[in-house]
């Protein structure tokens, strides 16, 4: 209870406060992992379009840890 009352300060519903925690926490996994969040969240919703029909297990791939997005994402590509 407490959570949800800290979090009505800057969200009107607990619902936006725990969309709000998902998409930090993505972010914060995605920069654990040493990847670009612009870059990441644009490849992956692209990515997603190819997946629509595929089964649940191949979304491994676009995890943040995975090898694939640590290729397509790093920050020491180049990739600002």
């Amino acid at each position: 209870m407490l959570w949800e009352e800290r979090t009505s300060y800057f969200h009107d519903t607990v619902k936006g406060a725990r969309a709000s925690a998902v998409v930090y926490t993505l972010a914060e996994t995605v920069k654990a992992n040493g990847l670009n969040i612009r870059l990441y969240l644009e490849t992956v919703l692209n990515k997603m379009l190819d997946y629509k029909n595929e089964p649940d297990s191949i979304l491994e791939e676009l995890m943040p840890w995975s090898e694939t997005m640590k290729q397509f994402c790093r920050l020491d590509n180049g990739n600002v």
